[in-house]
């Protein structure tokens, strides 16, 4: 089990100044904490701000017993976030929890009595924090428990029945320490270091090296002024950060007024498409790279000659520019490099999907590509400046995977997915 996705939300609340303060491993991540009516739920502050000192935006769930034993006010101090305990009108357990792009990476519930355990099991959805769970189960977001309570408890059969068949549905359990009578919570760090694992544990990409152009190119049309386009650099980014999540070595380069990454990544700054292309056709003869992404926005057109200086602007005569193309990167890849896997993009303007998968698909051809990307940044959410995307992915058989509207961060993996299973079969 590894968390996936999501954008970190502003720090904006006093409680938040811990953020990153200890690492930013937690990153870009949503934690929700759920709590339920154990007396160890005195411990749920604590557990809340280490996560957020290791960069989680952590967001909290109660059941009206946990009320009974800490005030909601508390977590709310804790996170910067308000607090939930009971479920109105605003579905939170799906915005939290359900298939949506904008649900949290991992469900902590901690502590977690035995009744709850009991109840997630058979699916009894009675209290916030169970429907929470329920939600989590059927839209595969990852779930640890961590219980809390009297030993006797805790050994039952039924509990430990309960226990087994969530752990059957991918449940991850942090053991509780037993001392005195009593199934107590683990030391906070335990609990955190299972989460920090949980982020870094698919090394999947490990001895990989990796290529990735991103965000836009810009072609000069005097010495101030440039043609270019909206690409943020975002989806380049997402996909480096993913990619060295899981165990690559990864270069990229982008303009350098791009989104950059956040992981540790070799980085290369360019504006024009000359200077993408050649920073690409060194790096691919320099570097034995296993996998090329072109993810970056090539602007299509350029002067032939950029005029020096600034143009006048206090004539009113229209200005006439004439535009010629610029190379298309892509399409010397493979006579650089013919056996390295190359994934491209393909943007495309208010096209039914059938003309969206047939266009990108004309395009890997042309490219010799192994995969394209192609999305539709017409539509909402889509494409240029947005942290969420739609796309699909076409492989040379024209197969292609719809990945509805999702953070770029779970596009990323998705891409990374198909890429490592054309690459390795597996």
């Amino acid at each position: 089990m590894m968390l996936t996705k999501k954008k970190q939300s502003p720090v904006n609340h006093p409680s938040k100044d811990i953020v990153g303060t200890k690492s930013n491993r937690l990153m870009d991540r949503k934690i929700l904490l759920c709590v339920t009516g154990s007396v160890a739920a005195v411990r749920s502050a604590e557990i809340a701000r280490e996560l957020m000192r290791h960069g989680a935006d952590v967001f909290t769930v109660m059941s009206k017993n946990a009320t009974k034993i800490i005030h909601p006010n508390l977590l709310e101090w804790a996170t910067g976030n308000p607090v939930v305990t009971d479920l109105t009108g605003k579905i939170e357990h799906v915005a939290f929890a359900g298939a949506t792009p904008q649900k949290v990476d991992l469900v902590l519930i901690a502590p977690t009595t035995g009744n709850t355990i009991s109840k997630i099991s058979l699916g009894i959805d009675d209290t916030p924090v169970t429907t929470v769970a329920s939600t989590a189960l059927g839209s595969r977001t990852p779930i640890v428990i961590v219980p809390a309570m009297h030993e006797s408890m805790y050994t039952h059969h039924a509990i430990q029945k309960n226990i087994k068949e969530l752990k059957q549905q991918n449940v991850k359990f942090i053991e509780p320490i037993m001392t005195k009578g009593k199934a107590k919570l683990p030391e906070t760090s335990t609990i955190v270091e299972t989460l920090l694992q949980l982020i870094t544990l698919q090394k999947d990409l490990h001895g990989k090296y990796i290529l990735v152009t991103s965000g836009s190119t810009m072609e000069f049309i005097d010495s101030v002024r440039v043609i270019t386009n909206p690409s943020s650099g975002k989806m380049g980014a997402a996909i480096v950060n993913e990619a060295v999540r899981r165990g690559a070595s990864v270069t990229l380069i982008s303009n350098s007024t791009s989104i950059k990454p956040r992981s540790r990544a070799k980085i290369i700054d360019v504006l024009t498409t000359e200077e993408m292309k050649q920073a690409v056709e060194i790096e691919l003869r320099g570097t034995p790279y296993d996998i090329m992404i072109a993810v970056a926005a090539v602007s299509d057109w350029r002067l032939p000659k950029p005029r020096k200086g600034k143009i006048l602007t206090s004539t009113k005569r229209p200005l006439k520019l004439t535009l010629i193309p610029t190379p298309k990167i892509v399409d010397g890849i493979k006579k650089i490099r013919p056996n390295i896997f190359l994934t491209i993009f393909r943007a495309e303007y208010n096209v039914t999907d059938d003309q969206l998968v047939q266009s990108a698909y004309e395009r890997l051809k042309k490219a010799k590509a192994d995969l394209v990307i192609g999305n539709d940044v017409s539509r909402k959410g889509v494409g240029f400046g947005t942290d969420t995307n739609e796309v699909f992915i076409i492989d040379k058989t024209r197969h292609a995977i719809h990945v509805p509207l999702s953070s770029k961060r779970v596009i990323a993996n998705r891409i990374l997915d198909a890429i490592k299973e054309k690459c390795t079969g597996t």
